[in-house]
């Protein structure tokens, strides 16, 4: 089974004027075929989202027509903007809608659903969808668009943004992405009213960014990140908010967006697998977002100078939203308008800099989250997750039911290179149930197609094992897949095994439910509204790899050795040589220092190949 939203590398999409003018020619087919005779763009099986779907499909024509001047598409520009104008502009209160700071203000909003009172709860967000695709078409109004239209829908767009702002509560989702949009929908609308009134629209613009969204940001793995229904980050919606960082700062030239941007784009990263492979987030946990991100991703790729996309898209979405017809839908349109507009290119090489939160090298990555512990694990075209074992997730030891990879205090972090090799040692604190503080010292080295990991800890009462990873997808090249198996290699035995249980809080990696389904089913609230981030970290058990300690280990640790990406013979050997242990294997020997670091407690480490 392949897991439905993680695709190709949005980089490997064409990018050429030639490539987007064949998307818009696509696009305009599609639109006039579809175009009722009262202008309506949208797509018949749209019900939901639809507040904005034909302005954006307009936008789209409209942009068409600046770079082709096809001449059918003056009529329908025009057409179809007096259809949204006249049917899709809403004034009196939606029934039900929980956000609204004044009652019948009169000013325009979009509808998530049409129907009075069916879903308001989603005319925020496509309010802020409105306003993009309505400034869109403003650009392109010039010699396009009448004045008096142009003038009502510069009318409705100041209206959008005063309902955002005035009549609603700001932001009521929680959501980053969201959030950013309105501030990008203002910055680009105040360059179209008169002076005084534009700049006291982009001052409010930034003072919401200032206040709103960044004061709130959320710190995971290192960084601050714009909060995301609740979390630090989506994977989904955090290349989204990327995407309107950019624009952002397209529009604005704004210091600030670049900044956070930048901040964003490193963290993404270093938790994108070197396959485009990640999991996670408060509102999805696999599905990928794809031409909105690309946007955000190449801009920010060249920024910060790394091939941030590699992120795998969902291919279905690739140039603009679709319904599973395979029909355009014009929801996300401002995305596509702006990276065709925007002339950056991709940045294809990975960054040569060292990560605290990611090991990187040839095909082989390992992303670390808050605690430096393993999030993900990519060797040999297969991706592994924290397994679990009595509801603690991670990789590490286990004794007595415990597992031992939390940090009771600082955690260290070496990295380093040599002789072609690539290698992080990590040095923590932790407390087994016996309230012993020992030190884990965890070292990761890769020659870019293997990684070895050893493990050692100092003695334990009882004899524990390596919780090692839960094997879960495998790269098919153009697809991920579901997977169960594992080439990996231990020093001590090693099984692989699955939850007795088949209960929703037992996950076992044979079955064909995706973790994403799992989290779902675990979560508080429905899908789509709770966290699967907070369901994923209520499972019990789950399929794991589980190896014993390494023969012939100093009689005072406890050392445990793993190649991921060979099988075949593994026979490392270990030596105590004062405080440093010497670790030798087949591919190189490293001498990891003492737990208690250098003279200012800085992790010690020597490698060789």
């Amino acid at each position: 089974m392949h897991l439905p939203h993680q695709r190709g590398p949005l980089h490997d999409l064409p990018d050429t004027p030639e490539a987007y003018d064949a998307v818009l020619a696509d696009v305009t087919e599609q639109a006039l075929a579809r175009m009722t005779p009262e202008g309506n763009l949208e797509h018949p099986d749209c019900v939901d989202d639809i507040g904005d779907t034909s302005l954006g499909l307009t936008s789209l024509l409209a942009l068409a027509w600046q770079r082709n001047k096809d001449p059918r598409l003056p009529e329908a520009v025009r057409g179809s903007l007096a259809f949204h104008l006249s049917e899709r502009v809403y004034t009196e209160d939606n029934p039900g809608y929980p956000n609204l700071r004044v009652r019948d203000s009169g000013l325009p909003y979009a509808r998530y659903t049409l129907a009075a009172g069916a879903h308001p709860i989603g005319d925020w967000p496509s309010t802020v969808w409105a306003l993009l695709q309505a400034v869109n078409v403003l650009d392109a109004a010039d010699g396009l668009v009448d004045e008096g239209q142009r003038a009502e829908l510069l009318e409705v767009a100041h209206g959008y943004w005063r309902w955002l702002t005035e009549a609603t509560f700001y932001n009521p989702q929680e959501a980053g992405n969201q959030a950013i949009g309105c501030v990008v929908g203002g910055l680009m609308l105040a360059r179209h009213l008169p002076p005084a009134e534009g700049e006291s629209v982009r001052r409010e613009a930034l003072r919401l960014y200032e206040e709103k969204i960044r004061a709130h940001r959320v710190a995971d793995r290192g960084a601050l990140l714009p909060p995301e229904h609740g979390g630090a980050y989506d994977n989904n919606y955090g290349p989204i908010s990327l995407s309107f960082l950019a624009q952002a700062h397209r529009v604005s030239g704004e210091e600030i967006f670049a900044e956070d941007g930048d901040a964003l784009a490193r963290y993404i990263d270093a938790r994108l697998t070197g396959g485009g492979f990640d999991n996670g987030g408060p509102r999805y946990s696999e599905q990928h977002s794809a031409f909105e991100s690309v946007l955000g991703l190449r801009y920010f790729s060249r920024r910060i100078g790394s091939d941030l996309g590699r992120y795998r898209g969902d291919s279905r979405w690739a140039r603009h939203a679709v319904k599973p017809d395979g029909g355009i839908d014009g929801h996300f349109a401002f995305m596509l308008v702006w990276q065709i507009q925007d002339t950056t290119s991709w940045h294809r090489t990975p960054s040569t800099a060292p990560a605290r939160h990611q090991l990187r090298a040839g095909s082989v990555s390992v992303a670390f989250d808050d605690r430096m512990t393993p999030s993900l694990v990519e060797a040999a075209g297969t991706y592994y997750l924290p397994a679990a074992v009595n509801r603690q997730h991670g990789f590490g030891p286990v004794t007595d039911g415990f597992l031992m990879c939390r940090p009771m205090g600082e955690v260290r972090v070496r990295d380093l290179r040599a002789d072609g090799l690539t290698a992080k040692l990590v040095t923590k604190p932790v407390v087994g149930r016996d309230h012993v503080l020992r030190h884990l010292q965890s070292l990761y080295v890769t020659d870019g197609t293997r990684l070895w990991m050893t493990v050692a800890v100092q003695r334990l009462p009882r004899t524990p094992y390596l919780l090692a990873g839960l094997p879960y997808a495998a790269d098919d090249g153009d697809r991920v897949r579901r997977t169960a198996e594992a080439e990996v290699t231990s020093a001590g035995s090693l099984r692989l095994t699955h939850p007795s249980s088949d209960t929703v809080d037992h996950f076992d990696a044979r079955a064909d439910t995706t973790q994403e389904q799992a989290a779902f089913a675990l979560a508080a609230d429905p899908r789509g509204y709770g966290n699967p981030d907070e369901g994923w970290r209520h499972l019990v058990s789950s399929t794991a790899l589980e190896a014993e300690p390494a023969p012939g280990a100093p009689e005072n640790l406890h050392v445990f050795a793993v190649r991921y990406g060979e099988d075949g013979g593994f026979t490392p050997s270990f030596a105590r040589e004062g405080d440093d242990l010497t670790v030798r294997t087949e591919a190189f020997t490293a001498v990891i220092g003492a737990a208690a670091g250098g003279p200012y407690g800085e992790p010690e480490l020597a490698l060789r190949a």
